[in-house]
């Protein structure tokens, strides 16, 4: 499959299957009348290796060299889970491990902020990005517990500015989304005129 189809296949599935309308609180306590459910997309088998290829692209294009994934837990795990599976499966280039950083500091065992596969340097994913205060919190775990941070990426940007505070926390790291809102809005207008 050609990357443009699997790019198109992938926003297709994210408008189809992840796209709500109704009012939502988010993450961030602000209230919205749309919300992005990505993990409807991101669990979904059919879009696991479209992901994970989306996301390598975007680290090839950008030149960044990870050799780790990971991100804020649940919403970047699957995402994390696909692109290391792609880069194994697909038998050229780097293989990228994946780790998850926890929400808490874990109470008991080790007490570790980071759990699985953290190798420096790492990209730090997830799914929606919104305020960006999710991603901003991983990266800063992650640079607490000594790994360098190479690329920053998200499933989707909502467009109300986390991409642009996470690029003000990460000046020197490529920060890149691979769907803004108001390109699967006009995909999303496109279906719906279709019908």
């Amino acid at each position: 499959m050609a990357l443009d189809t699997a790019r198109e296949r992938l926003a297709k599935l994210l408008v189809e299957r992840s796209y709500l309308e109704g009012e939502f609180v988010l993450a961030s306590g602000r209230r919205s009348r749309f919300y992005f459910d990505c993990r409807r997309t991101t669990c979904f088998s059919e879009a696991m290796p479209l992901i994970g290829e989306a996301f390598l692209a975007a680290f090839r294009a950008a030149g960044t060299a990870a050799r780790s994934v990971g991100g804020l837990t649940s919403g970047a795990d699957p995402i994390a889970n696909a692109v290391a599976y792609c880069s194994q499966a697909r038998g050229s280039g780097p293989v990228l491990q994946m780790f998850s950083v926890r929400k808490e500091r874990k109470s008991h065992g080790t007490g570790q902020w980071i759990e699985g596969c953290a190798v420096s340097p790492v990209a730090i994913v997830d799914d929606v990005v919104t305020s960006g205060g999710s991603v901003i919190r991983a990266i800063e775990r992650a640079r607490g517990e000594g790994l360098e941070v190479v690329h920053v990426a998200t499933l989707v940007d909502r467009e109300e500015g986390g991409l642009e505070a996470i690029q003000r926390a990460v000046p020197q790291v490529p920060v890149t989304a691979l769907f803004k809102k108001g390109e699967l809005d006009a995909l999303r207008a496109q279906q719906h005129g279709a019908r």
